[in-house]
């Protein structure tokens, strides 16, 4: 049986299209004709005369939210080969005084000359996806807290604000503005007062700026503002309109009315940055200025010659030390602890050595202290320490130690890839001593107790270096399960001389070797005090006396240590 023209039981096309809310067209360009299924006028809510022609349909399109079908086939650069050519666009269509979001799919064919003749399709409503899409877009450009822009959206228009005020000649204002103390409200009224806090100060520097300047959150506690064509003059004075404007009445939160201060530098550009780069960078160098005259202040950004000397020289120390661990060129010096009684070989202490592009060498001291600074001196550490395995694996009568810096010590990733190289290696962890800092041990005595019982775990020694320097009591000694105590060589190397020091020195060594520590004395300079050290039980000798460090390998030619200064 034939009902409309189909056979019984065939779904009629336009009922499908109707239940998954979807409408169909053809579209004749020559006339302007726009034909389309049923019920297309109820989906777009709309009567069907306000859509019966491309142009009539085109006025329900908002121009500034997506591109009409007649822009997409007036504009289209594909040829049409036969098969027609697809299209597929989003836009925002005017209904009444409702707003829809209409995604369109077809396909047009082209005429005898090759342009658009005819285009059909399928359109349907995406409001819900629309929105979740606006939404995802807001996300990525605005902070969710205070609903200004968000770090890289205010980057991206504080670039554009210096590209245009480069080539207009004129000048722009950078703001950072930092909310004081805010770490203070977090442990005295908790994180949600705080944020209740931030957003509280985003509005309250929203409404002192002018309209057509920008604000956002660059991190935690600051803000940055873009202040569009500002003399120097103009920023100063914007900058004391904020500042009044956030500390001139408390803010009402939920845990009461608390009171609030910024702290604010600036920067114009391009006089004092002639990139987005310094802009931030300078800014921050003034916001610093205005802490240190007091907080609830505002600096201007000045030249300083020395702190930008400073700065290009943190910047070279980088580069030289992260060439040197990527071209190789750490290396270890050995330095002789020799058993105070006997003078015979205990371990070799590995120092660092850096050997700089022009040849030269740089010793621990040169370098350590910059890449701590810097916060490479953990990346230096590990490389020693490969090093140093490295030299057990070799030779499987060595015994050494090595120094590793407090940043390392409570880093537990740090901590893992040494405990991963000494497993890859098996029977070099009992050979190899650890060796930390009194400073850093006390520095966090929990947290070092963990590492000096993964360490002993893995079956290294802990030496305590420089003992004496940093006043650890016995009890914190006692605690931390180290096996070697160094006693420090700023002590030692006076013990022939000076009466104080003997008696301090003394002291280390009976009340260490009481608590079942193993001593070695630093910087042994000459026999008189190796005399008094081995009288008094201190257990190795380090220093002048026995041998200086050197970068030869007094084992590798089946010799040993013998006891007499090495040169180095």
């Amino acid at each position: 049986m034939i009902q409309n023209g189909q056979p019984a039981g065939v779904p009629d096309a336009a009922d499908i299209l109707r239940s998954i809310g979807e409408a169909a067209y053809d579209w004749r360009l020559d006339s302007d004709a726009l034909v389309w299924s049923p019920h297309a006028a109820t989906l777009l809510g709309t009567a069907p005369a306000e859509i019966a022609s491309g142009r009539a349909f085109a006025a329900h399109v908002e121009a500034e939210a997506g591109q009409s079908r007649a822009d997409a086939l007036q504009q289209a650069g594909q040829r049409d080969l036969g098969a027609g050519v697809p299209y597929q666009l989003q836009y925002r269509f005017k209904s009444g005084d409702d707003t829809l979001w209409i995604e369109d799919v077809g396909r047009w064919f082209a005429g005898a000359d090759g342009k658009p003749q005819r285009a059909h399709g399928i359109v349907r409503r995406i409001d819900e996806r629309a929105e979740r899409e606006r939404k995802l877009e807001r996300l990525s450009k605005f902070d969710p807290l205070t609903g200004e822009l968000n770090r890289q959206a205010l980057t991206d228009v504080l670039t554009g604000t210096l590209e245009q005020t480069v080539r207009a000649r004129g000048s722009c204002g950078f703001l950072l503005a930092s909310i004081d103390h805010l770490g203070r409200l977090n442990e005295s009224y908790g994180f949600d007062v705080a944020e209740e806090v931030i957003a509280q100060v985003a509005r309250r520097l929203r409404g002192r700026l002018r309209g057509k300047d920008h604000l956002g959150r660059i991190s935690g506690n600051k803000f940055g503002l873009v202040l569009t064509s500002c003399t120097p003059d103009e920023m100063a004075v914007a900058a004391d309109r904020l500042l009044a404007g956030v500390r001139e009445e408390p803010l009402a939160t939920s845990a009461g009315p608390v009171a609030v201060t910024v702290t604010v530098g600036g920067v114009t550009a391009p006089r004092h940055a002639r990139s987005v780069g310094e802009i931030f960078s300078r800014a921050l160098d003034a916001l610093h200025d205005a802490r240190a005259k007091r907080h609830g202040s505002f600096a201007a950004y000045r030249p300083n010659i020395e702190r930008d000397a400073q700065r290009r020289e943190s910047a070279r120390a980088t580069d030289e030390i992260v060439a040197a661990l990527n071209e190789r060129r750490i290396a270890l010096a050995f330095e002789p602890v020799v058993e105070a009684s006997t003078r015979r070989l205990a371990f070799y202490e590995c120092l660092m050595r850096v050997k700089r592009a022009d040849g030269s060498n740089a010793h621990a001291g040169e370098i350590v202290p910059v890449a701590e600074k810097l916060g490479l001196v953990r990346m230096l550490d590990y490389r020693m320490v490969e090093l140093a395995v490295q030299e057990l694996v070799d030779a499987p009568q060595l015994n050494v130690s090595v120094n590793v810096a407090p940043a390392s010590t409570l880093d537990p990733n740090w901590l893992s890839g040494l405990a991963a190289l000494l497993r890859a290696h098996s029977g070099t962890a009992e050979r190899l001593t650890v060796e930390i800092t009194e400073t850093a041990a006390i520095q966090d005595i929990d947290d070092t107790r963990g590492f000096v019982r993964r360490l002993k775990d893995l079956g290294c020694r802990i030496a305590i270096d420089d003992f004496g320097a940093g006043h650890t009591s016995f009890r914190n000694l006692r605690r931390l399960g180290a096996d070697i105590v160094k006693i420090d060589g700023e002590f030692v190397q006076n013990i022939v001389k000076s009466e104080e020091d003997r008696a301090f020195v003394h002291t280390l060594i009976d009340l260490s070797r009481r608590l079942g520590h193993k001593t070695v004395a630093e910087w042994v300079q000459d026999e008189a005090a190796a005399a008094l050290l081995v009288g008094w039980g201190c257990d190795y000798l380090q220093g002048a006396l026995v041998g200086l460090a050197s970068t030869e390998r007094p084992w590798s030619g089946g010799n040993g240590h013998n006891g007499h200064a090495a040169s180095g």
